[in-house]
Parts: structure tokens; sequence; C-alpha cells
């Protein structure tokens, strides 16, 4: 029991810093968007939601575009964009604002 106690501070120690990781990857070059079609909208008030890039380890792989209920509350849909960074380029995802 008293080993127990004792290695129990160090193994979650370990998940913990295990499990950081920086909030946003630094690439380069900003990676090119596949080109694809469309397609049509599956009802009124759907909003075209771009291609995203999603976080996978230490790089980014895309997720092509859908189509998303538009909401009723005026808020507006910000797309994903790559903004510039000292080091390369940084991902910023999609929002509602």
């Amino acid at each position: 029991m008293k080993k127990f106690l004792f290695l129990s501070p160090l193994i979650l120690m370990f998940v913990f810093i295990a499990g950081c990781r920086p909030a946003r990857i630094v690439v380069r070059e900003r990676p090119m968007e596949p080109h694809y079609v469309q397609p049509l909208a599956p009802g009124p008030n759907y909003i075209w939601h771009n291609g995203e890039w999603i976080r996978h380890g230490n790089t980014y792989v895309y997720h092509k575009g859908f189509w998303i209920k538009a909401q009723t509350n005026k808020r507006y849909y910000v797309a994903g964009h790559w903004q510039r960074r000292r080091l390369g380029w940084v991902w910023i995802r999609g929002h509602w604002r």
C-alpha cells in the first residue's frame, strides 16, 4: 500500500505531462487546399462550410467541406483560415460569431 501511495503522484504527473501538447501547430508552408466540387445544399438556410484542416499529431489533415444549418439568432459563421505567424502558418478553425 505504501508503495502505491508513493508511486501514484508520479504516475499522475506522467499522465498529465504526456497529455500536454501545444495549442496550435505551426507549419512552415501553408498547405494547398484540394479541389473538389461543392454538392447541392440539402435545403434552405444551410451554409457551406469550406474544408477544415484538422490537427493530427504534429501536422494537419484536410477534412473536405460540408453543409451546416444556419443559426437563427443573427450570428454569422467565420470560415476557418490560415494565419501568418512569426515561424510559419497556423490554422484558425471556423466558428460562429
